[in-house]
């Protein structure tokens, strides 16, 4: 494909897209996507549509989300209007139709590759920020448990007393199986925390059940092992409750990747930065030469 060709069908994708201005969602309309991608008729374009809507359903999406059925008005000429049907739609939409649109034609091997390379990029953010999110949790989970550790030990004056009582926490929030149960089914490494396995949710779920036991041992100036203990099972009891209430159960959630490998990825990227910033003015003054 020229290099003139490439560049006229990007500024014109580019100019198609839509904001929308409460979320900032970006969004495309069909009509809009029909002309560009040089169909002749709506009808021939919608048929696209329905077969990009099949696919996204049987690839285990929700086709509502992705192609929204809306309706605008069209001009006919001497002030009169018409309405007529199009969809909104997302990035994954775009790129479905074009997937699902005759390649040998310029304009749609074009949209293939441009709306998979943004869709990528889209899925590599919405990855980042998720593994930020995890990262996020566990360290705050570490701090939680570690207060925790260093009330119960002011109070009860045991080293050994706050495994006792995180196990039993454990054994509440995931409905009667102990950490070590919890371990062997998540196939944890003996040697590590089950924490650094568990979903974020889970994660959140024990942090919040700390953060309250925290707060209620010193409300309540609780300074027995069992009352402590008491307390702590029935907040993480309280907590299942409330992710039940919500279709979640713990016990059942798969285990995710290991914190340890998303960390030392992490930093890995962080300290390419450097590089790739340097690189970039590097060619921008080159450029200027």
């Amino acid at each position: 494909m020229k290099k003139e060709l490439v560049v006229q069908l990007h500024t014109s994708f580019e100019q198609l897209v839509h904001r929308e201005e409460e979320s900032g969602v970006e969004f495309w309309l069909a009509r809009d996507l029909q002309v560009v991608l040089g169909y002749q008729t709506w009808r021939s374009f919608e048929q696209v549509v329905e077969k990009a809507v099949t696919a996204c359903k049987n690839a285990g999406y929700n086709p509502s989300d992705h192609f929204a059925e809306v309706s605008k008005m069209i001009p006919l000429g001497k002030g009169a209007e018409r309405e007529v049907g199009d969809y909104m739609l997302t990035r994954y939409a775009c790129y479905l139709i074009a997937q699902n649109g005759d390649s040998t034609k310029a304009p749609i091997a074009f949209a293939q590759t441009y709306f998979a390379v943004q869709t990528r990029k889209q899925e590599l953010i919405e990855k980042r920020l998720a593994e930020a999110e995890r990262l996020s949790a566990r360290k705050k989970l570490t701090l939680s448990e570690k207060e925790l550790s260093g009330i119960i030990f002011e109070r009860v004056g045991d080293e050994r007393s706050f495994g006792r009582i995180r196990s039993r926490g454990d054994q509440s929030l995931f409905g009667g199986r102990t950490t070590q149960q919890m371990k062997e089914r998540l196939n944890v490494p003996g040697s590590r925390p089950l924490a650094d396995f568990l979903p974020t949710i889970t994660i959140k779920a024990k942090d919040f059940a700390n953060e309250i036991t925290n707060f209620n041992i010193k409300r309540d100036d609780l300074r027995a092992e069992s009352s402590i203990a008491d307390e702590h099972v029935k907040n993480n009891a309280e907590v299942r409750k409330l992710l039940g209430k919500r279709g979640i159960v713990p016990e059942q959630l798969p285990p995710s990747e290991d914190i340890k490998k998303i960390k030392r990825h992490v930093e890995s990227e962080q300290k390419k930065l450097p590089k790739q910033v340097k690189a970039l003015e590097s060619d921008a003054s080159d450029s200027q030469e």
